[in-house]
């Protein structure tokens, strides 16, 4: 079902210390929102972060996942250790897991499948580099970035998938999208889910350089549900702002 979601993506930034201040500081800010509000935190801070939320409307997510339940994988993390801990959400084929960490559109498969498996709520982000935008080949890629991520799910998981459309080039560079472009970009996301699998009732963010001053522009467009917020989802006062566009 389609509402309106504000989530914010910490990346590798925040001590626990700060975490909880940063949860204690935002929770009376956002209080009386209408739209989900999550925060995505580096591993270390979830379970901090986790027990600061609690009695809020904050909700938690990870940043990443492995697509295994357990194994010789160093340093990664299984969905059952983010369930144990009571994660509820998930982001999944950022741009910069895609462009750092050589993950592909099949691994991004694997990984929602395994999510949806275990119960979390994945985050799936989709989007172009600057060079597929010049040469026009924006639509082309997200959608079938989306088809390839979302592939031999069911319509029952669908219902349980956010999708984020980050335009890369748009990526903490201070750039944005127009209302419009990002509105347009998204709206071909939504056909390609609908061709798929019958529905385009799925919640599909902006993110790309969001901030109070462009929020409201950008969440008020017909097929924008909300936005996956970077830089501006580490102060408190800030986030807010846009939580409450």
């Amino acid at each position: 079902m389609r509402r309106k979601v504000i989530a914010g993506n910490w990346k590798m930034n925040m001590l626990p210390n700060e975490a909880i201040d940063f949860v204690n500081n935002l929770a009376p800010l956002v209080k009386n929102s209408t739209s989900e509000v999550i925060i995505c935190v580096p591993f270390t801070d979830l379970f901090y972060t986790l027990l600061t939320a609690q009695e809020t409307n904050i909700h938690v997510g990870a940043q990443n996942m492995h697509w295994e339940e357990s194994g010789a994988y160093t340093g990664e993390v299984s969905a059952d250790m983010l369930k144990a801990i009571n994660v509820e959400y998930v982001i999944i084929g950022h741009s910069e897991r895609r462009q750092y960490f050589n993950e592909t559109d099949e691994t991004v498969n694997l990984k929602v499948k395994s999510a949806l498996a275990k119960g979390l709520k994945p985050i799936v982000c989709v989007g172009e580099t600057l060079e597929q935008k010049e040469t026009g080949k924006t639509i082309e890629v997200i959608t079938t970035q989306i088809a390839k991520a979302l592939k031999d799910l069911t319509n029952d998981d669908i219902s349980n998938i956010i999708v984020a459309y980050e335009p890369i080039w748009a990526i903490g560079t201070g750039k944005t999208a127009t209302s419009e472009d990002a509105n347009e970009s998204i709206k071909e996301i939504r056909n390609e889910i609908k061709k798929d699998f019958g529905t385009d009732d799925v919640t599909i963010l902006y993110g790309g350089s969001v901030k109070p001053e462009n929020a409201k522009e950008l969440f008020t467009m017909s097929d924008i549900d909300g936005g996956l917020v970077g830089g501006a989802s580490l102060e408190a006062q800030k986030f807010s702002k846009i939580v409450n566009f």
